[in-house]
């Protein structure tokens, strides 16, 4: 497969539709190497636009003009430092880590953190780092963030991010509608100031949703 073919297509064809035309983001996605993230029984899909089964219950990639279209949303700087709730195959993370300054990402499911791991390693990222846990809960010892990127459905968003989000910063969550099921939005929470949030959705789609322990309740 000429995967370099595949990418070119798949960023001129698919992403420069969905209004993913931000230079520098162009720029990262062409100089990504997305089929190293994707599972070896998988990599013919890698440039499709489908989500692939990371072979851990409900746990998919998202699909490439998804991707593409949060970090473009993300507005990420060189030195802005980020949380991603769910880590998948460690791709969102190494495309946020090739546009900031340093990612931290949270993933539940060990394995798939594992996987990750050695994906990153091999791609060479060091200013990644993936984290086994409840990513709903944040990182607190690590706040605040610049960037904060929910990867998957949530009910609603957690207080405990929002809390964890710096001033200026924000963040991206895909939130179910539950009258509009299964559609969820993706929406932008920007923290203007420490009292005052701005929300904004920026489009509509359906991901799957995201792993939680059954304890956690959603606030925000």
């Amino acid at each position: 497969m000429n995967y370099e073919l595949a990418r070119r297509h798949m960023i001129e064809q698919q992403l420069r539709p969905w209004e993913v035309l931000d230079p520098a983001v162009v720029e990262t996605l062409y100089a990504d190497r997305r089929e190293e993230f994707v599972p070896p029984a998988q990599r013919a899909f890698a440039f499709a636009d489908i989500a692939l089964p990371l072979g851990a219950e409900g746990a998919v990639m998202l699909p490439p003009k998804l991707e593409a279209h949060c970090l473009q949303a993300l507005a990420l700087t060189p030195a802005d430092r980020v949380l991603e709730v769910g880590t998948g195959s460690g791709h969102m993370a190494a495309l946020i880590a090739a546009r900031a300054r340093e990612v931290y990402s949270v993933e539940i499911d060990p394995r798939l953190a594992e996987q990750a791991r050695a994906n990153l390693r091999r791609a060479a990222i060091a200013n990644a780092q993936v984290e086994i846990g409840d990513g709903l809960a944040g990182l607190p010892d690590h706040a605040p963030f610049d960037a904060i990127l929910v990867s998957g459905g949530v009910a609603e968003i957690p207080a405990a991010l929002i809390e964890q989000l710096a001033i200026g910063g924000r963040l991206l969550a895909f939130v179910a509608l539950p009258e509009k099921a299964p559609v969820m939005v993706l929406r932008r929470v920007q923290r203007t100031s420490a009292e005052v949030l701005v929300h904004e959705d920026l489009m509509e789609t359906a991901v799957p949703m995201l792993k939680a322990p059954s304890r956690r309740r959603f606030v925000f």
